[in-house]
């Protein structure tokens, strides 16, 4: 049997929220409550496992590798909840996405402070593109 990640558990103040907020996002469904964990399943079978917890939350990053078309679904809700994304990890290019080794990538926040990533294709897999670092601008971004 070959090695496949399977399930991670997703720390926040508000399971419901959090859970709920990457799936709308996403285009994803909300799993049935499995005792304190509230189940988001990718495509490939991962699932992440939100968790409420009265504690201080380390901020995590969670990379989603999507098609082009699902990168346009995710990038219009975002537009139309008026969440703040950015084009890199650090937020120097607001409002505005990444075309690295040829695709698309963007980056934004959820509810808890974590990280989230959507990209069309791994990083590392065009490094001659001639679209590495080139951004580009959002209408109605926020």
């Amino acid at each position: 049997m070959s090695v496949e990640f399977n399930h991670t558990i997703v720390l926040t103040r508000d399971r419901e929220k959090s859970a709920r907020f990457l799936a709308r996002i996403l285009g994803l469904e909300v799993g049935e409550p499995a005792g304190m964990f509230l189940p988001v399943t990718t495509a490939n079978g991962v699932t992440l496992d939100f968790a409420t917890v009265d504690i201080d939350i380390p901020a995590q990053h969670y990379a989603f590798l999507v098609s082009e078309e699902e990168f346009d679904a995710i990038l219009a809700r975002l537009v139309d909840a008026g969440v703040p994304f950015q084009a890199d990890p650090h937020g120097k290019h607001p409002r505005r996405i990444n075309r690295n080794d040829g695709g698309r990538g963007v980056y934004f926040l959820e509810p808890a402070g974590h990280g989230l990533e959507a990209i069309t294709r791994p990083y590392g897999t065009d490094p001659d593109s001639p679209l590495n670092g080139v951004t580009e601008e959002i209408p109605g971004a926020v």
